[in-house]
Parts: C-alpha cells; structure tokens; sequence
C-alpha cells in the first residue's frame, strides 16, 4: 500500500492554505486599514509629497523594465537582418546603439529603483517612530494591573517585533508587492499588445499557478517552520537553564542527565530542521517546473510564429527577456507572503495594547492638586483587588500637615495598598482619600503624583550614572542641588570615593551598589523631588540591622516638616512617629504612640515584643562573633609572643 509523502502538501494541506490566504488578506486589510494614517500623515505635507515621488518613480521604474527587453529585441532584429525601426543607423551602429541603450535603460531601472526607495525612507521610518512612541507611551498610561499580569519581557518583545512589522509590511506592501503587482499587469499587457491573447493567457496560467502553488507550500512551511522554532527555543532554553544553575548540576553530579535532555531537545530541532530543507527543495523545484513549462510553451509558440512569418527572432529574444525578468518578483511571492503573514501578526499584538484602555483616567475637566499643607485623610476607604476578597475594609485615619503617621502590623494586612492608592495606581471600592480636602480621584494624575514623594522597599534604578538616577527626582535640577540632595542622603563621601563619581554607572537594576546605597540614591531623588507629602513604603525592611540604623537618620532628616506616612515592618523605625497605627485583617484595630500602645499589651505590644527577641538573639549572636574573632586574634598573639618575652628574659639573665 502507497504512503502519503510527508514532504508533499496533501489535498487538506492546500485547501487550509487557501483558507489561511483569504484569512491573511482580511487581516492584511485591517492591518493596512489601522497602518495608513501613520504612513500617510495629515500633519506632514513633505511625507505626502514622499509618497506621491515614490508612486510616481515607481511607475516610471516599471516602464523602463518592461522597455529593457525591447532595446534587447531591436538589436537581435537588427544583427539578423530583420527589418527593424533602428535602420537609420546601420547594419553595425544600431545593434551598437540599441545595446548601449539595452545598458542605459538597466542602468535608469537600477537609478529610479534605489532613488524610490530612498525617498520613501522618510515615510516609512516616520510611521515606525510615530507607532512605537504611541505605543510606548500608551503602555505608561495602562494601569499598574495590567502591568502585574503581563511579563515585562514580553511587552518589549512585542514593542521590538511591532517596530519590525511596520517596517517590514511598508516597505513589502509599497516597494515589493505593488511593484511586482503593477510589473505582472505591465508584462501582460506588452504581451498581449506584441503578441497576441494566447500568449497573455499562457502568461497569465503561469503566473496564477505559480502563485497558488508558492501560497500553498509556503503556509505548509510555516507550520514546519513553527514546530522548528519551537524545537529551537526548547533546546536553547534548556541549556540557559542548565549553565545558569551550574553549581546545582555539580553538586548532583547531573551532567549527564542535562547532556541527555539538552540532546532530546536537539533531535527534535533536527528532525523539524530536516523536514525544512526538504520542504524547501520540494517548494523551489515546484517553482522552477511551472516557471519553465511556461517559459517553454511561449517559447515554442514564438518559435511557431517565426516560422508561420508573424513574429521574428528579436521576437523570441522578446518573450524570453520578458519571462526571465518576470522569475525574479515570482521568486520574491513567497518571502513576501511570509514575511507580510508575519509582520500582521506581530503589528496586530502591537495594535491590540493601543486597544487595552487604562483603569484608572482623568477625569473630564480634572484640576491639577493644589497642596497648601498637605493634609492627608482616608475616609472609609474599602478597596479589594478582587471582588470576592475585601482588602481594606473602612479604613479612616489622617495625617495632619507636618507630622508622620506609622502604618504597621502583620503581612497581608493591606498596608502598602495604602501607598498604591495615594498614587492613584488603583481607586477605592468606596470612600474618598482627599489632600486638603480634595478628593484625589478629582484632580490630574500628575499633579497628585508630583505632590507625593516615595522611598519604596525594592529599589530599581535605571542602567545609567548615580547621577541621573538621583536627578531624575527633579529632571531640570542643576549640579549643586544634586550634590546636596546626596549629602542630606548621606551618600555624596560614598559616590566622591568610587571610580567616576556621580558619573560611574550603576548597572542594570543598580546591581553594581548594595541595598543600602541603593536605598539612598532612593532617598536622595526624594529629597531632589521636594514633595510636601512623603511616603515611606517599608524603605528599610530589606537592609541589615546596621545599615537599617544609617539609613534611617537620612529619614528622620528628609521627614522633617513633611506630612510623612510610614509604612513599616520593623517597629523600631516607627517609635518617634506622631501616632502608630496597628492594621490587621484590612482594618484598623490600635492606634496611638508607642509608650501608649505598649501599654495597651496589645497586637502591638505583642509584636514588640517579638521583635525585641529576635534582636535580643541577633545581638547574642554578634557578640559571640565578635568574642571568637577576639580569641582567635589572642591564640594567634600567644603563639608569637612567647618566643620574644623568653629572649627578653634570656638577655636580663645575661645582663
């Protein structure tokens, strides 16, 4: 019984294809549909005035390759003896003649191609900047929800793709397809003018089946082509994954293991990679089969009308030149069809951002924040991330002008959602958080955030200098108010003692500095801001016992006559705030300042109380440290000094 062929495209295979065409047409369409106000600017009347120079030049480019085969023709007539237009010239000067305007018009082809393309640079580079940078932006505007649910890595990854697409689909759509569109009509046109129907129709059965074929195996591919890439990412990240945990296969012995899963990867890359190459010489042969049985039967008919004295030599030197320069755009359908099938999948993820709509908006006819002391007060506020699970539950309190107000109690309580909704990053279920007196879901976004100052846990600093990260508090910020703001942070003798000083980079995420001088850059980009209202989101939970101590000087110092809103884990940072309050289960249960709250014996006190164990034991643990290195350095001194004190007493002795 006969097999099917894996490498041929089997009935159901072609007609998916074809149903995969009209699919990528319509989504081409929409895709165009959405694209064009970029490429066509209404603002930008030289873009415009680009795109008719590139129509026009693309035309004239088109006409000059349909002219070249004829200068071809008339010096073929002429070297045979045909009677031809040129005779005026001479059996010897026209053929000449007619072969230099042969190189002339090839030479014009290439000069009006490159000079099209070269003026639709603009158009095409302008519409890529335009819609990254409206997606960009866009992405800013989205709520922090959405950035939770999506990986950052995949938002650039469809940012980078996007850019791409665009540029891959304009430039396919205006510089490839559409002359190759307008190329075939011009070919079939001259054909049927110079010739007769009959070799139009040939051309035409040609080209179509040409096209359908190249469709058909090329959808085919891209399923081959897929399962290849992904055979490919497998392989390639097991072996990210397998040299990143390094240490891990060493201390289990599991090199071999990882050798046998990376090569089960790699087999099936192979496998799929082999099906590729053979797909591709099945789609390549196809091509040049039905290119050439149309090259042969207009041959043969031109053959035919020579003989029956209706065309002559320089005529089948026509249709030859005239199918030969048609193989190339052919050749080109099936890269453009990819590459365009690509490009709208890529440019419709870009353009489904541009259709997420932000959670949280201005509202019509909002009005910038305008602070005259800072007053902050939540009004029963109730707030849940999802509706089945309540978070904060009538939440009331105020932070009077000047003073600082401690949020603590256990994880999960709902703590630094309060900080989020002080930005504005999520709104209350109900209730009204206000700022003297103005309800913060009424005025600009920007505004209340540039009246509000944090100093987070988890610090992540631009890939760039000390020096713009701290500015970026205050971007217009001159040197001197730089420097001071490091000061005041406590962190200028670090930055004047590192190679590069306020210049030296801080590397991706600010890896390249500890917690503690990252905490400070922190700290002095807040101090540069110069808000009146002052967050402090747990900003010293993560840092030691010793670096918690120095950084929280810096701010005790940048909290002075700010209205201050703590946000903490370690009790110890809190004990001078002007009131504590205890939040438990999304609810305020204790409040007041710490002596009366230690009183109380309380969840407070109770926390209190833990905390000071685990210091008490931390405390134990340092100063056994400490004594041991003491020992150590006293064994050490006793096993040298002996020896000199001996001599000492030996020259007494002598003396």
């Amino acid at each position: 019984m006969l097999q099917p062929n894996p490498n041929v495209p089997s009935a159901r295979s072609r007609s998916r294809g074809a149903k995969n065409f009209a699919a990528a047409l319509t989504a081409l369409s929409g895709t165009w549909g959405k694209l064009w106000p970029y490429v066509w600017p209404s603002g930008r009347r030289d873009l415009q005035m680009r795109m008719y120079a590139t129509f026009a030049l693309l035309l004239i480019g088109k006409l000059v390759t349909v002219a070249v085969p004829y200068a071809f023709k008339w010096a073929t007539d002429g070297l045979s003896g045909h009677h031809a237009p040129h005779e005026i010239f001479g059996w010897v000067a026209g053929p000449l003649a007619l072969t230099l305007l042969y190189g002339l018009l090839r030479i014009a082809m290439a000069a009006f191609t490159q000079a099209r393309d070269a003026i639709f640079a603009d158009v095409a580079m302008h519409a890529v900047r335009r819609l990254a940078n409206d997606v960009f932006v866009h992405l800013h505007l989205l709520s922090l929800r959405f950035h939770l649910q999506r990986r950052i890595g995949g938002l650039t990854r469809i940012l980078e793709r996007g850019r791409d697409a665009i540029e891959t689909i304009v430039r396919t759509v205006v510089l490839v397809a559409m002359p190759t569109a307008v190329e075939f009509l011009l070919i079939l046109a001259v054909v049927f003018v110079q010739f007769d129907w009959r070799y139009t129709a040939a051309v035409a059965v040609m080209i179509a089946a040409y096209t359908a074929f190249t469709l058909a195996a090329t959808n085919w591919r891209i399923g081959i082509r897929r399962t290849m890439n992904e055979s490919d990412i497998d392989a390639n990240s097991k072996a990210l994954d397998s040299l990143l945990n390094y240490e891990t296969v060493k201390y289990f012995g599991a090199e071999a293991r990882e050798a046998a899963r990376y090569d089960r990867s790699m087999a099936r890359y192979e496998q799929t990679s082999v099906k590729s190459y053979t797909s591709l010489t099945f789609l390549n042969f196809g091509q040049a089969l039905i290119f050439s049985l149309g090259l042969t039967v207009v041959m043969a008919m031109s053959i035919m009308g020579i003989r029956a004295g209706h065309n002559s030599i320089g005529d089948f030197v026509l249709i030859n030149a005239m199918m030969i320069q048609l193989y190339q755009p052919l050749n080109f359908l099936g890269s453009i069809y990819r590459d365009i099938l690509q490009a709208t999948i890529d440019l419709e993820m870009m353009f489904g951002i541009l259709n997420e709509y932000p959670e949280i908006a201005d509202r019509p006819g909002a009005k910038p924040l305008a602070v005259s002391g800072g007053d902050l007060r939540f009004e029963d506020v109730h707030f849940s991330y999802d509706p089945d699970r309540e978070i904060l539950k009538g939440v009331s309190f105020e932070v009077p002008p000047g003073k600082t107000v401690a949020i603590v109690g256990p994880s999960g309580a709902g703590k630094s959602t309060l900080s989020r909704l002080i930005f504005r990053f999520y709104e209350p279920s109900s209730g009204a958080i206000t700022i003297d007196g103005q309800n913060i879901e009424a005025v600009t976004q920007q505004s209340l955030r540039a009246a509000v100052g944090m100093v987070p846990q988890d610090t992540v600093l631009f890939n760039d200098t000390i020096e713009y990260n701290i500015r970026y508090g205050r971007a217009d910020a001159g040197d001197a108010d730089v420097k001071e703001a490091a000061r005041l942070a406590q962190i200028d003798r670090f930055i004047e003692s590192v190679p590069g000083g306020y210049r030296a980079q801080v590397g991706e995420r600010g890896l390249k500095l500890s917690g503690g001088e990252k905490q400070r850059v922190a700290i002095a980009r807040t101090i540069l801001k110069g808000p009146p209202i002052l967050v402090l989101d747990e900003a010293t939970s993560a840092l030691d016992s010793f670096t918690e101590r120095e950084i929280q000087d810096a701010l005790d110092r940048v909290s002075k006559g700010r209205t201050t809103l703590v946000i903490a884990h370690r009790l110890s940072t809190v004990v001078n705030a002007d009131e504590i309050l205890v939040l438990d289960q999304g609810r305020i249960v204790e409040r007041g300042a710490h002596a009366a709250l230690l009183a109380q014996g309380g969840i407070y006190a109770a926390m209190w109380n833990r905390q000071n164990e685990v210091r008490r034991a931390e405390e134990v643990l340092r100063r056994a440290a400490e004594e041991e290195h003491a020992l150590l350095h006293a064994g050490v001194t006793a096993e040298i000094e002996p020896r000199s004190y001996a001599e000492d007493d030996e020259d007494v002795a002598l003396g």
